[in-house]
Parts: C-alpha cells; structure tokens; sequence
C-alpha cells in the first residue's frame, strides 16, 4: 500500500514539474521577439560598451604606441595567444638598458576574450574593442601582429 502511494506523489510531482516548465515555455514563445536583421541594420547597430571583440593596441598620430614589451599580458593570457617578442637596447650616453618591441602577435582563433591581458597590463597599451566580424576561411588569418598601424 505505501509503494503506491509513493508512486502517485511521485507522479503528481513529475506532473507539477512538467507543467511549470511548460508554462515558462508558453510565456516565452509569446512574448515580442527581439531578433536583429543584421546585415541590413549594420549602420544602426547598437552594440555594448562592455563587448569584447577584438584585442587592439591604440596607436596615436606619430604611430606610437604605449607598450613597453613588459609581457605581464603575455604572463596573465591563460589560452597562451599572445606572444611579445622584443630586444634589449642600450643607451649609449646612459648606458641604461631598455626593451623594445619588436613583434605584438595575438591570435583572435583561441582567445577566450577574458580581459585578463588588459587588466595586467600597466600602461593602459592594449583594449577590447566593439568590432566583431571576424569570419575568415582560414584560422592563420586570425593570427595579428598588433605592434603596427
């Protein structure tokens, strides 16, 4: 007698259940789609300003940019896509040693757009930006050198 009691509340249980989540999914299935016809409205397009799309380095007029081959990014990047490489120069009337940058690359195939890179860094060298239209045919394209205009 109890195992079918047992299995009437676990029935009505299962049946409760079911119900409830047919519910949210009626109450959704109704409600005002928001769908983005997108290549049509690319120009007025409105996308967050916390989007990660792509990993940039902000030149300035004189194609300067702010990094100074540190490689806290490179350090802090968890998928292991960006790569600095940089030389040693020494100032000849100082004698002082500074590193220079030679090659930025960031591969956009394997980047998992966790913003650890541009937390790390201390100079402010490296951002995310809005622009998100990355298909290419092959993966090597999505391969960047960031250190050049």
């Amino acid at each position: 007698m109890n195992s079918i009691k047992e299995y009437f509340v676990s029935f009505y249980k299962g049946l409760k259940s079911l119900l409830i989540g047919m519910k949210v999914t009626l109450r959704i299935f109704f409600r005002k789609k928001t769908t983005e016809c997108y290549p049509e409205n690319r120009e007025t397009l409105v996308i967050a300003d916390r989007f990660r799309g792509t990993l940039t380095m902000p030149h300035d007029a004189e194609d300067n940019h702010k990094c100074i081959a540190c490689g806290l990014c490179e350090i802090a990047c968890p998928n292991g896509t960006i790569h600095v490489e940089s030389v040693t120069e020494v100032n000849e009337e100082t004698g002082k040693k500074k590193k220079v940058l030679t090659r930025y690359m960031y591969d956009h195939g394997s980047c998992m757009f966790c913003q650890m890179c541009v937390r790390a860094c201390p100079h402010d060298a490296i951002c995310f930006d809005n622009s998100f239209e990355h298909a290419v045919f092959t993966r090597a394209k999505l391969v960047k050198q960031l250190n050049k205009k």
